[in-house]
């Protein structure tokens, strides 16, 4: 009888110290949380007033047309610019430019584009998914062929 009384002392010490483990693990999370509430939002501000207070990029608006075989930017499609004047003689740095002016503006196309075209991909992604939730939860077997082969 000692023994059947000793291993419910010993069941009951076991979930005393699991009981203990747990109250304390809680006392630490709570701890944490109290300490994330008091300097989270102080972090959160001195980080957006950075943000805010961080000086930003001059990045000129680019807009790029064809003019008589020619890709000019914004300022220079503008009438009386020098570069109507100049006519051909253009250098290296005017040159990378233009370059960058037209990557740019493909670069804005593509981005463009990619935006429109995501609200189709998320509604197809998300009957994919419903198709496989229903294939998961139904009671159908998979045939042999589709499973995987095993190779040992």
């Amino acid at each position: 009888m000692s023994t059947a009384t000793d291993s419910v002392e010993l069941a009951e010490a076991a979930e005393e110290e699991e009981v203990m483990k747990l109250e304390e693990e809680v006392r630490q999370i709570a701890q944490r949380i109290l300490d994330y509430r008091t300097t989270l939002p102080d972090q959160l501000t001195s980080t957006l007033t950075s943000l805010v207070a961080s000086p930003r990029p001059a990045s000129p608006t680019i807009s790029v047309e064809k003019r008589g075989g020619r890709v000019l930017t914004a300022a220079e499609s503008e009438p009386g610019s020098s570069r109507d004047s100049m006519g051909e003689n253009c250098t290296s740095m005017e040159n990378s430019n233009l370059e960058e002016a037209e990557s740019l503006q493909l670069m804005k196309q593509k981005i463009s584009s990619n935006t429109s075209t995501l609200p189709v991909v998320l509604n197809r992604m998300k009957e994919c998914i419903k198709r496989i939730d229903r294939l998961a939860s139904s009671s159908e077997s998979i045939p042999p062929a589709f499973k995987r082969k095993r190779t040992s």
